[in-house]
């Protein structure tokens, strides 16, 4: 019997020492996935907002990713944030489990551009608007844009002629231009639009600047400003409403949207999200040209490729008397990949802001529910693993398509720029027009980059640009790409 007892005893020890065991195992493990990934919060609330501000976003970025890896944490105006730094991650967060994060920004910048614009929301009301939004910046509607995009170039370029003026600058109202008549057609009056222009550069200076309300502030003066915007669109809805044509373009498709139970949207709803669109529309797009103009200067073999391929157009259109097409744009195989090529380069997107629904767990850390999770796409688009020799202008290495995942210059998924091919028609209508008819020369040195947020060469590349005497252009004589540009990049055949 005794010995029964001891057997039993020792059945219940060894029992007791194993499930003692097991739940220090599941323990280790439980506290391994809820494991935070390196990095710094920095000082409460403030984190490293400070360190990011006195840095450039490239330092700040590059400096963390080789100390940490390519998952590491931070914290920037007042929201803790877990920062990715391969395309999958980025696929992850952007595409494959895009609905466990939700696309958000810190509050400052949603307040400053408008709560209810459509990127910063999902699910129907996002799809609903999004769709509607495309619709019109979208190939069908652009085909008839082409002109007027075409005809804001020359009057940009034609107030540039025989000046020294910043390119970043001239580009930026260029780019306002062509937002306003994507958006309100030709039917706002001058005073008013120049009442938009001058209130959105204010919020525009505002948008990235420490969100500190105090009276006096770029952030203050921001706030004012994106009020007396609201009032402006609210002065622009009442006058349509009172003519009693709401009008054939975005704004009226906006103000005649309806939902499936027939509700229309607030005039909160539409001057957020026109709001958003001329945002979105603008500044991003003037600093891609503006880098597109440092380039073409910075490689004179490349630049006479181009005007080569742009001259065969312009004798096409009648010594440049007739305008473009949208077709002509579709057959520009140069011009092209130049510009991917400098979206690459100039990656003016750093990163992008989602923010985790629920704790997400990713190579062996968690991402806690609430915290906002930034792929870092400029990492991405310079890393060696997927461009060979990242740092050099190369625009052949587009020639074969880059391995999936890594080149995103308009972002991915459902939330993806709806704006991408206005912004193409905008840099290959402004480059025909530029080495057809014009020549430009830097002021300066043009090497230094500056983040206004976006960025740019320092003092946004001073140039004068100069009208060029008009010289015909045999088409055949137009060399191919292969001659013009250098050999695809080794790296980009891995795709």
């Amino acid at each position: 019997m005794a010995f029964f007892l001891a057997v039993a005893f020792i059945y219940i020890v060894s029992l007791a020492v194993l499930l003692v065991l097991l739940e220090a195992s599941r323990r280790r493990r439980a506290a391994k996935d809820d494991k935070l990934p390196p990095g710094s919060l920095g000082l409460p609330f403030v984190g490293e907002t400070l360190q990011l501000y006195s840095m450039s976003p490239k330092a700040f970025f590059s400096s963390r990713l080789e100390k940490y890896g390519e998952v590491f944490k931070t914290q920037v105006l007042g929201c803790p944030c877990v920062i990715l730094a391969s395309p999958e991650a980025a696929k992850m967060v952007l595409v494959s489990q895009a609905h466990l994060f939700k696309p958000t920004y810190p509050p400052s910048k949603e307040r400053m551009i408008g709560p209810q614009a459509l990127f910063f929301h999902e699910g129907d009301y996002h799809l609903r608007l999004r769709r509607l939004v495309q619709g019109w910046l979208g190939p069908d509607a652009l085909c008839a844009l082409v002109p007027d995009v075409e005809a804001a170039v020359a009057s940009t370029l034609g107030g540039w002629e025989g000046r020294v003026a910043s390119t970043f600058h001239t580009m930026k109202r260029l780019t306002f231009d062509v937002g306003v008549i994507t958006i309100f057609g030709g039917r706002l009056a001058e005073h008013v639009k120049e009442e938009l222009r001058s209130n959105y550069f204010v919020v525009e200076k505002g948008y990235n600047s420490f969100p500190i309300p105090v009276p006096g502030t770029r952030y203050s003066r921001a706030i004012k400003a994106r009020q007396r915007l609201g009032a402006i669109m609210s002065g622009i809805l009442a006058a349509r409403r009172a003519n009693g044509y709401l009008g054939d373009d975005l704004l009226g498709t906006l103000m005649r949207y309806r939902d499936d139970d027939g509700a229309a949207l607030s005039d909160d709803q539409v001057a957020d999200n026109v709001i958003g669109v001329l945002f979105a529309a603008q500044d991003t797009t003037a600093s891609v040209l503006t880098w597109i103009l440092k380039f073409l200067h910075d490689h004179p073999k490349l630049l006479e490729a181009v005007k080569a391929e742009q001259m065969a157009f312009y004798e096409e259109n009648d010594g440049g008397r007739l305008p473009l097409t949208w077709a002509q744009t579709r057959r520009m195989p140069v011009t092209n990949l130049v510009i991917l090529e400098s979206l690459r380069m100039a990656s003016i997107i750093t990163f992008t802001f989602r923010e985790a629904v629920e704790d997400v767990h990713y190579q062996g850390f968690k991402i806690p529910k609430g915290w906002k999770v930034m792929p870092l796409l400029r990492s991405i688009h310079h890393s060696p693993k997927f461009f060979e020799d990242p740092q050099q202008f190369n625009p052949a290495r587009f020639k074969v398509t880059p391995r999936p995942g890594t080149f995103l210059p308009f972002g991915s998924g459902v939330h993806a720029c709806p704006g991408n091919d206005l912004a193409k028609l905008e840099m290959l209508v402004l480059i025909h027009r530029l080495v057809t008819s014009y020549r430009w020369d830097v002021i300066g040195s043009s090497d230094a980059v500056t983040y206004s947020p976006f960025p740019v060469p320092k003092h946004g590349l001073q140039a004068r640009l100069r009208r060029a005497p008009t010289v015909s252009a045999d088409p055949d004589a137009a060399p191919e790409p292969e001659v013009a540009l250098a050999p695809a990049a080794a790296a980009a055949r891995t795709a």
